[in-house]
C-alpha cells in the first residue's frame, strides 16, 4: 500500500492570533507555538487597532492570544470588537495583571481563559488546546480569586433579625411539628410559644405558617 506522503502536510493547523506589545516575548511566544505540532501563530499585533485594520480581509483564527495593557485601546476593550468579527473565536487573556477588576472585566467581556505571563511555555500551549476542547483555562491564583469573586458575589442569607430562639421554633415548625408538639420538645409553655411564632410572623411579614414554610425555603432563612 502507497504511503499518503502528503498526509501530515494536509492536517489543519491551529490557527493563534498573538497580539502583545512586548517585541521580545511576543517572538519568543510566537516561536514556541511555531515550534509546536499542530498549532501556528499566523498574525502577530502589537495593538489591537493594527489587528483590527486588517480584520475585514482576514480568515478568522481558532485562538487569540491577548495582552491587557496595550498601547491605545486596552485587550479587555478589545475581547467584545474581535468577537463582533469572529463570534466562535477564543480568546486568551495573557497579561501581568492579576487584580480582580481586571479578571471580573476581562471574562465579563467574553474571554474563554486568563493566564498570567509568568506562566510556564508548556502551561500557555496546554491552555490553547484547552480552550479549544471547551475549557477554561486559568493559572492557579487567578482560579482562587475566580472562586473568592463569587463568593463575595453570593448574596448573603436574610435572617431577618430572628433570635436564636425564634430560630429554634421555625426549624421545628418548618419540620412539621405543631405548636403543642414544640412546646413539650422545647420544654416551654404553648403561650411561649405562640408569643415566639407571632414575633417570627411578624419579623417575616407573613400571616399563616405556609407563608412561613414557603419563605423560609424560598429565601433559605435557616
Amino acid at each position: 500500500m502507497k504511503k499518503n506522503l502528503n498526509s501530515e502536510k494536509t492536517k489543519k493547523q491551529i490557527s493563534i492570533w498573538l497580539v502583545e506589545d512586548n517585541t521580545r516575548y511576543s517572538k519568543t511566544l510566537a516561536g514556541l507555538i511555531n515550534r509546536t505540532e499542530g498549532l501556528i501563530c499566523s498574525k502577530t499585533y502589537s495593538n489591537c487597532e493594527d489587528a483590527f485594520s486588517e480584520i475585514e480581509s482576514s480568515q478568522s483564527p481558532d485562538v487569540i492570544l491577548l495582552d491587557i495593557g496595550l498601547p491605545g485601546m486596552n485587550g479587555i476593550e478589545g475581547i467584545s470588537k474581535f468577537k463582533d468579527f469572529f463570534p466562535d473565536v477564543h480568546i486568551l487573556i495573557l497579561t501581568v495583571y492579576d487584580d480582580n477588576d481586571n479578571v471580573f472585566e476581562a471574562l465579563c467581556a467574553g474571554a474563554s481563559g486568563y493566564l498570567l505571563k509568568d506562566s510556564a511555555p508548556v502551561k500557555i500551549i496546554d491552555s490553547i488546546r484547552e480552550v479549544l476542547a471547551g475549557g477554561v483555562p486559568m493559572n492557579m491564583k487567578i482560579a482562587h480569586k475566580v472562586l473568592e469573586m463569587f463568593t463575595h458575589l453570593k448574596p448573603k442569607k436574610n435572617d431577618y433579625g430572628l433570635t436564636e430562639r425564634e430560630k429554634e421554633i421555625l426549624q421545628l415548625l418548618t419540620s412539621g411539628l405543631t405548636q403543642q408538639q414544640i412546646s413539650e420538645k422545647l420544654f416551654i409553655s404553648f403561650y411561649t410559644v405562640n408569643t415566639h411564632l407571632k414575633n417570627i410572623y411578624s419579623k417575616l411579614h407573613v400571616n399563616t405558617r405556609a407563608s412561613v414554610v414557603s419563605k423560609v425555603f424560598r429565601e433559605n432563612i435557616l
